[in-house]
Parts: C-alpha cells; structure tokens; sequence
C-alpha cells in the first residue's frame, strides 16, 4: 500500500482555503465566521489544522466488495463557520492507481443527485474507464454529507410523501400546499440543526478538506448531472485547486434549482415535437399517424381517454398525469417513446400488450429510493429525499417563492405553454416552507480549463443547460453529442466522444476549440444499456429516477 506524508499545509496554508475568517463573497471558498476578533481566528485555524492532519484507516469496504476498494471514514465540520463545534462523518474510498509509476493524481466523482451516494463509484469507474485512465489516478469515491453513511440525515417521511411532483388540479392544489408544508415541517423538527448545513457549498468544501487530507496539491474531478453544479461550485471556490474536471450532463448554475426543474417541461416540447416527426415517417410500420399533427392527436386521445377512465395494463392503472409523466422521460428517444404509445393503444384498445414496454407510464416516479446505499439498513428510507430537499431548498432560497399562489399561477401558466409536463414542473414544493439559506447562492463565473459534456437530447439537463455552465466556466470547452439521446454521455463507446475526453484526462490539454461529435446508433444503445442495466451503486452511467439530476 502506498503511504504518504501530507505536507504541513501542502503548497498553501489550510486559512487560505477553509478558515471561516474569510471575507463572504460568493467566490471565497468559507463563510464568514461569527467571531471576529484576531484570537478567535487564530482558534478556527486551528480547528481546521486538526481535520486537516487525519489520516484515514483504509480497510476492507464490505466483505463481499472488491479487496481493492478500501473505504474509510473522516470527520468534517458540520458548519464550516465554527469548525470547532460539531462534527459529522465523510465516508470515503478509492481505488490506487493500478500503475503507481504513471499515477498522475486523484480522480474524484460524484454521480449526481442531490442526494446520490457515490462511495461506490470507483467501481462503476473501473468497469468503464480505458486501462490509461485507471493508471493515471487513485479513483476516490465518496457519499456527499448528509447521503448515504455520511452522517445521513432524515425527515421521517412516508412513501407517499417523497413522491412530489405533482400535476397541477384545482381541486387537489390546497391538499399539495398542506404536502410541501409538512414535508418542510418534518424536516425541520427531525433535523433542523443539520439539514441548513447540507448544501453544494459545504460539500465543496469537503471535498477540498479531503483533498488535504489525502496530501495533494490538486484534484482532478468526473461529475454528472447534479455532479457537474458540485464541481462548478468547487471550480468557483477553490480554483487553483481543480486540475483536470469533467462536467457531463451540466446544470446551469443561475437557474439552481427551481428553474433546473423547469427546465425537464421546457426541454421536453421540443423533444416531443422531434417525436411526432419521427412517428410519422414511420407510419407504415407503427399506425401512430401520417403526419406529426395526427400523431399529436394520438397521443392527446390517448390522455384525454385516460383522464375519463385510467387505462389498464395486467391490472394497473394508467392515467392521463401518467401518461404524460412517463412520456416527458421517453420522447428523449424516439423509438422508445413510439413502442410505448403503441403498446398504450393496444391496451385502450382492450387488447393484449408489453407491461414492459409501458414501464415509464406505469411506474411509480418521485419515490427518492433510487440510488440507495448499497448498506440499507444503515441509511434511512427517505435519506435520498431529505439530503435533495436539503440541497434543493438550502442552496439558493432566494429562487423559491414564499407565497403558494405563485405557484398556482405558474402551474397554469405553464400547463398551457408546456403541456406535456410543464404544470408537474412548476407547482408547489417543499422549498416555499423551506427556512433561508445559510449563505446566497454561488455564482459560477472563472477561468478553470474544463471540459462540458453534453447530449443534445438528454432529458434531466437539457442541452441549453451545458450550453449555459459553458458559458459561465470562461475557461471551459465543450463536447456537444448531436443526436445524442440520454442523462450522460462519457464513456459510450463514441471514438470522438470518448476520445476527447480521455484525451483530456490523460494528459490535461483541452480541445483548441468546442466539438461535435456525431452520436451513432450504437452509442445511444449504449447509454440506453447503462441506464437501463442492473448497475452497481455509483456506476458512472447509472440508472437514474426521473425526479433526480
């Protein structure tokens, strides 16, 4: 096992990037400290210098786990503002460079989110990264504060109380208010001293406390969806420290998060209409219509029957909000969501059909149970749910409206401009009850070298949204998969794809310019496959609810 010494304070000291001292600007990488006085700094730095000097006791991660994939546990201030006050866990992994000679660094991860725990996902990474990646770096993985066995936190919410979003209806919208409010309520009577703390912010800030724990000057960093916001807000805070970062599947920073939820109704339209053009061409084979507007009328039938009477399939009903909650997700690939209408108007029909291939508008979304930790019984049922509201609500309040009929007038509004989904995008949520933020929102605007990764039909992060962080990370280039279909994109086994970005991380050169790559039809299999496969917790395609980044 290699060992290593870390540097008294490595290349610059630990006050320099985490003393709470620090002045408050959304740029600086700790928040102001409540005490002011010259001691009392000199305390906090302190306070920081004892995390800073931990070392991990690498073992085993499970019995069954690979022996290779050591797990360890380290402490963290809960509130970077007090470091000297409570602590909570950061369970960590990694897997060492498999060609110590050639290692470059450390690759960190994270699989998105919020709420996805990522101590798993080296494994995920070995399976897919090419063998030079693997030699390049230690693979480490952790489960973000507050997810997973990192100090996970709770709001004691039943099932049906994770499943939250919820179609607009007049006559249900006073029963969702009474929803958001208790789930908020709930929230802040189990865990209202930590769930304030469990913010992107405070998870960059690990990651740079681990970082030095580790003994490395910089960090290399993979993030999708939710990821690619994390490692923004890392690049923001601490920019000399992010060496090589790949941002797959971006999140706009300005719109975090009630407009990134938005955004699934807004990027959905033009899936949807890409959609009906495709059926068309292919109304011989599949009888959907001749034309786009008569395959539009199909599908709305098709609601509209379901609406009056749920449509059932081997003994399930499917209703109109189900239809179009499912078709939202599947549009994104057009051959799917084509098989799926078929086999809904066969069963409209009263006619036999595939409960498989109605998998999206039969099953159940908003339940927060995907990506679960691998221990169970461990992690609270609804600790995915919590640690998202944590996030979603804390990490910028300012976006969330405190008054409920906002929210029904978007709804409406939006029904109407976004038919498919944009009034399930739109009503209310737990954030409108939700306490302020700890600290404003972070604005993401440096010149850090990263690479943005980006389908041009995914449907969690649009492709406006890649374009925007693109923007925003002035020093970025961008890989843009045109007729690329899916949530992530890197490694699908496209040669320009993935060529780039392993170009990338092997060597730290970006391209001179933005790319376009071209998907294939095997590529979009491809990233079909992983998501739709039995994968490992963590894997670097995984398969992804439909109400998670």
């Amino acid at each position: 096992m290699r060992r290593r010494r870390l540097a008294p304070l490595l290349a610059v000291s630990v006050t320099a990037t985490l003393a709470p001292a620090l002045a408050t600007s959304t740029a600086t990488a700790a928040p102001a400290a409540t005490p002011s006085t010259a001691s009392s700094s000199a305390a906090a730095k302190g306070a920081l210098d004892r995390y800073v000097k931990q070392k991990p006791r690498w073992k085993r991660c499970e019995a069954d786990a690979p022996a290779e994939l050591e797990c360890a546990t380290i402490k963290v201030p809960l509130d970077y503002r007090v470091p000297g006050g409570k602590r909570i866990d950061l369970a960590i992994s990694r897997l060492k460079s498999t060609a110590p000679g050639k290692r470059h660094g450390v690759l960190f991860s994270n699989p998105g989110g919020p709420g996805g725990p990522g101590l798993y996902m080296p494994l995920g990474l070995r399976e897919r990264l090419p063998r030079a990646a693997q030699q390049k770096y230690d693979l480490i993985g952790f489960d973000p504060r507050g997810v997973g066995r990192s100090s996970p936190v709770s709001c004691d919410l039943e099932p049906e109380e994770e499943n939250w979003l919820r179609p607009y209806k007049e006559e249900t919208f006073d029963k969702d208010v009474s929803w958001a409010r208790d789930v908020a309520r709930k929230c802040e009577e189990k865990a209202g001293d930590t769930l304030p703390h469990i913010t992107t912010r405070n998870t960059a800030r690990d990651m740079d406390l681990l970082r030095a724990v580790l003994g490395e000057k910089k960090i290399s960093y993979l993030g999708y969806s939710y990821g690619t916001y994390l490692g923004a807000v890392y690049t923001q805070l601490f920019p000399g420290r992010a060496d090589r970062f790949v941002l797959d599947s971006a999140v706009d920073p300005a719109r975090a998060w009630r407009g990134m939820i938005q955004w699934w109704a807004e990027g959905a339209e033009p899936a949807f209409d890409r959609w009906t053009g495709w059926a068309a061409e292919r109304s011989e084979k599949y009888g959907l219509g001749d034309t786009p507007k008569e395959v539009d009328r199909t599908f709305w039938g098709l609601v509209a029957q379901a609406d009056e009477k749920p449509i059932e399939v081997e003994g399930r009903p499917t209703t109109g909000d189900d239809i179009r909650s499912g078709m939202r997700g599947a549009v994104f690939s057009p051959r799917e969501a084509t098989e799926a209408i078929v086999e809904l108007k066969k069963a409209a029909d009263g006619r036999p059909a595939s409960a498989k291939k109605l998998a999206a508008f039969t099953g159940s979304e908003g339940t927060g149970t995907t990506g679960a930790s691998a221990d169970a019984a461990e992690v609270p049922s609804d600790n995915m749910t919590a640690s998202f509201w944590a996030v979603v609500c804390g990490d910028n309040s300012a976006a969330w409206s405190r008054d409920p009929e906002t929210y029904r007038q978007d709804a409406i509004e939006d029904k109407g401009r976004y038919p498919l989904y944009g009034d399930f995008a739109s009503s209310i949520k737990p954030c409108a009850f939700w306490d302020r933020s700890v600290e404003p929102a972070t604005e993401v605007n440096n010149k850090v070298r990263s690479l943005v990764v980006q389908n041009e039909w995914d449907s969690q992060t649009p492709l406006p949204s890649g374009q925007a962080l693109h923007a925003d990370l002035k020093g970025s280039k961008m890989v843009t998969v045109l007729g690329g279909e899916g949530h992530g994109v890197y490694p699908n086994g496209n040669a320009c794809t993935d060529g780039t970005v392993t170009g990338y991380l092997l060597t730290g050169k970006l391209p001179a310019k933005d790319v376009t790559c071209q998907a294939t039809a095997a590529s979009n299999e491809e990233t079909r496959k992983n998501q739709q496969r039995d994968a490992l917790p963590g894997s670097p395609l995984p398969d992804r609810a439909p109400d998670r980044f």
